[in-house]
């Protein structure tokens, strides 16, 4: 399943986080733990995590995501060779999408990851920060969106209407095409 796409498309940025919006992802979305184990005590439906230390506890304490959204790095600096090996391997699908943007390859290849019938890894050329929000607008509901919060731990979201609202709201703040978002995602 591994794809990497190299058309013109690929690199397409449909979003850009513009700089004045930084801190309206401040907040996190759901409650934050710090043990893997005891935040999977309240997963119930499919999984999806972005980030990579996010994964490596996840899949640490034996669980798979359904998708796992990764990029090689935490807080700006290449993971541990550890957490890299386990997080990265088997990745099904690279794509580039660099920092600060949602590109439309990106969406894409999560789209595919999330139908797909075994989990599926995403591996980031770039950053995946923000690509745990067009994971909860595009994840059924009552599935779980697991993210890093920095210096803090994991932020478990229960997709429902109501965090999905909140998010597309933000989304709306983003410079880009939205039309195009949404077209992919729903």
């Amino acid at each position: 399943m591994t794809r990497t796409d190299d058309s013109s498309s690929a690199d397409e940025s449909l979003l850009v986080l513009p700089d004045e919006r930084r801190d309206d992802l401040k907040d996190p979305f759901g409650p934050v733990e710090t043990d893997a184990e005891t935040l999977l005590e309240a997963v119930c439906g499919p999984l999806i995590t972005v980030g990579d230390v996010v994964t490596y506890h996840v899949l640490e304490a034996d669980r798979d995501p359904d998708v796992a959204i990764v990029d090689g790095r935490t807080k700006r600096e290449a993971v541990d060779e550890e957490i890299r090996e386990v997080v990265a391997t088997g990745a099904g699908l690279e794509v580039e999408n660099p920092p600060a943007t949602i590109t439309k390859a990106a969406l894409e290849a999560f789209r595919e990851a999330l139908d797909a019938e075994v989990p599926t890894t995403v591996l980031v050329d770039g950053e995946e920060d923000l690509l745990a929000l067009p994971a909860i607008v595009a994840a059924p509901e009552g599935a779980s969106v697991v993210y890093g919060q920095p210096e803090e731990g994991m932020v478990h979201v229960r997709v429902d209407a109501e965090t999905r609202e909140e998010v597309r709201r933000l989304l709306e703040g983003f410079e880009g095409d939205l039309e195009a978002l949404w077209a992919i995602l729903e």
